[in-house]
């Protein structure tokens, strides 16, 4: 009974522990990037949609946005088309854009929101092209100096906040794909980080945060201690001396360029650890790593 007891207290004290946070984020908009093994992982995938359930059920307003890389690779490789990749962004022909955009918004998007409100939360899905939200134009790549044409990639020009505003601070959460569209009507195919960075600017989120399948950062990657928080001018020295590199990259400037533009917190988180966002928030310690100014 004792025993039993303890237990109990022990998890009176964790809510305890939450509740400060509780209270700063109650009212609030947060970012989530969601991404990596845990959009695979079955368990992962429903941790993730529990954690995010219970933001919005504790006045948490999440907004999550969503990439597709392993689905839209799954697709092309049924009709044996070949996925290419420059500087980490996939070259997009005609036929490779309309798989993307059919994946992300038709298959990925939907399956999130039905997870969401499975779990007793009100998802919406939408994409860019809903009310013009993600407006994007043409993104070019270079190498070495050479400019790069990647076809249907985008880059964001500009985010309707106020869709977004409308959707999150009622009592519902939205989900989205990232597909832009051009003033022409174009579609473009858009790197999920950037998305959900110029998202977070727009609505100026208290927090931005990226689920990733490593720790965090570390000063050496052979180390195992994690960078519980950074500063910007640290990441950016970082770069330079090539302890982040990859795929990290943007997340991290994305970070970076929220912080400037209005965001209170970014962080990078391991997706791969259960209830990560959870952890991350309403513990004093948090599991991954938090950037600022």
């Amino acid at each position: 009974m004792y025993e039993e007891m303890d237990t109990l207290i022990e998890k009176a004290s964790i809510l305890i522990e939450a509740l400060p946070y509780i209270q700063k984020l109650y009212g609030k908009t947060v970012v989530i990037k969601y991404g990596g093994n845990a959009m695979i992982n079955e368990k992962l995938k429903n941790w993730v949609m529990e954690d995010i359930t219970l933001l919005k059920y504790i006045g948490v307003n999440p907004i999550v946005v969503h990439g597709g890389g392993p689905d839209i690779n799954s697709v092309l490789k049924k009709l044996n088309v070949e996925s290419q990749f420059v500087n980490g962004l996939r070259v997009t022909d005609m036929q490779t854009m309309e798989v993307a955009q059919m994946v992300l918004v038709g298959k990925t998007n939907k399956e999130l929101v039905s997870m969401l409100n499975q779990k007793g939360g009100k998802a919406i899905g939408i994409c860019g092209i809903d009310g013009n939200l993600i407006q994007a134009r043409k993104h070019y790549e270079y190498v070495n100096g050479e400019k790069i044409d990647l076809g249907y990639v985008g880059e964001v020009v500009s985010i309707n906040a106020k869709v977004l505003e409308m959707l999150a601070k009622d009592e519902y959460i939205p989900v989205v794909a990232p597909i832009g569209v051009g003033e022409d009507g174009t579609s473009y195919n858009i790197n999920a980080d950037t998305v959900a960075a110029e998202i977070a600017k727009a609505i100026k989120a208290e927090k931005l945060m990226f689920m990733t399948d490593v720790e965090g950062l570390k000063y050496d990657k052979n180390s195992k201690e994690i960078i519980s928080a950074i500063s910007a001018d640290e990441v950016l020295k970082m770069i330079d001396e090539g302890k982040i590199d990859g795929g990290m990259i943007p997340k991290v400037l994305g970070c970076i360029d929220a912080l400037k533009h209005g965001v209170n917190r970014t962080h990078i988180l391991d997706g791969r650890i259960p209830h990560c966002i959870l952890l991350e928030i309403f513990t004093d310690k948090g599991i991954g790593t938090m950037i600022h100014l």
